[in-house]
């Protein structure tokens, strides 16, 4: 069994964390004295904006709760998905000293919040079908290296890992496994929630700001063992999900019908893309896509997103990833706006002749 303290930085499980006095009460009615805020709110805003948020995110908690079959002490609720990679490096990895393993591509920000911390990044890149090797990790494996990161579905590649190689590297790491689930939504089948309890050294990353429409409120979700939510807890700041992102997160939670509704709607106009995108110019490859988004091999990728670009239509170029040389990245749009895409290319090397 693995013993979380001795993965933890010793200043971390010494830490005594803020405590606030809304920690300290429930119910609604009681006069609120205690935290130096306005008691009156300004004109025409949110009745109770002039409050600080709760600290714990029950509520919305409560309802994530029913709808991913696990107790809410199992849960924490971030400032977007990046707050618990943040999080994660600073408990589990001493600066300057541990590192994080990661399976480039993949996405960008764990490198930037390792950089942040001070940990250093051991790479192990995926193969040429974007794929982990599962005998070239273990084989390879630094023991400095304390947290791996896993996207899967992966970002920029839109395919998912066999989750037998998930479930070794897990279960054969005697550190952190970050399972991120961005974009679990478009194949839930692949989520790792199920087999929670299993592993106390899994975290299992997911967002409301892809498949429930929430980006702007920046409310990502992070499950895993009560421990491990408790040190997030300690560690995190503490109120660091604003009130109106909480009520916009709740409200969104209440309606799982129409969100289901927008998820197969956005799988329909992938699908769609997916036939169309070969026969366009410039294009080698179409990768298969698990997420909402689609990796395309290109013979000529800086030049085509400099078109786009003057087109009015903004992809992003994945040139320099590990194994994505020509690549570019497209999320699945609105059909109109996916038809001006696919118009706009097709007119390419006319405008290009020209």
């Amino acid at each position: 069994m693995i013993d979380l303290n001795n993965l933890l930085r010793k200043n971390i499980q010494n830490l005594k964390s803020y405590s606030s006095a809304r920690n300290e009460f429930s119910g609604d009615d009681v006069i609120l004295l205690d935290a130096n805020e306005n008691p009156k709110a300004l004109s025409g805003l949110p009745i109770g904006i002039n409050r600080y948020p709760d600290p714990l995110q029950k509520r919305v908690k409560e309802k994530l709760s029913v709808l991913k079959g696990i107790s809410s002490d199992n849960i924490f609720l971030g400032n977007g998905s990046d707050e618990a990679i943040d999080l994660a490096l600073r408990c589990f990895c001493n600066p300057g000293v541990d590192a994080l393993a990661i399976f480039p591509p993949t996405y960008g920000m764990y490198k930037v919040c390792a950089a942040i911390n001070d940990i250093n990044v051991i790479e192990y890149p995926l193969n040429s079908t974007f794929e982990i090797d599962i005998d070239k990790f273990v084989d390879e494996l630094k023991p400095e290296v304390k947290v791996v990161i896993i996207c899967n579905p992966n970002n920029p590649t839109a395919n998912v890992q066999d989750k037998s190689i998930i479930k070794k590297i897990i279960e054969r790491f005697q550190g952190i496994v970050i399972h991120d689930e961005a974009y679990v939504d478009f194949c839930p089948e692949q989520s790792l929630v199920n087999d929670l309890s299993k592993y106390p050294n899994l975290i299992i990353l997911q967002t409301l700001s892809k498949a429930w429409a929430l980006a702007g409120a920046r409310v990502g979700i992070a499950m895993a063992s009560k421990d491990i939510i408790d040190v997030f807890n300690k560690v995190k700041f503490p109120y660091n999900i604003s009130y109106p992102s909480l009520m916009i997160a709740e409200e969104a939670l209440s309606k799982s019908v129409e969100s289901q509704s927008r998820i197969n709607e956005i799988i329909e106009e992938k699908e769609r893309l997916l036939k169309l995108l070969p026969d366009l110019p410039m294009v080698v490859k179409v990768y298969p896509s698990s997420t909402n988004f689609i990796l395309v091999k290109t013979t000529d990728s800086n030049s085509l997103y400099k078109y786009l670009i003057q087109n009015g239509i903004v992809v992003r170029n994945r040139d320099m990833e590990t194994n994505c040389k020509g690549c570019i990245r497209i999320t699945v749009g609105l059909d109109d706006e996916n038809n001006r895409l696919i118009d706009a290319w097709k007119k390419y090397n006319l405008s290009v002749s020209l």
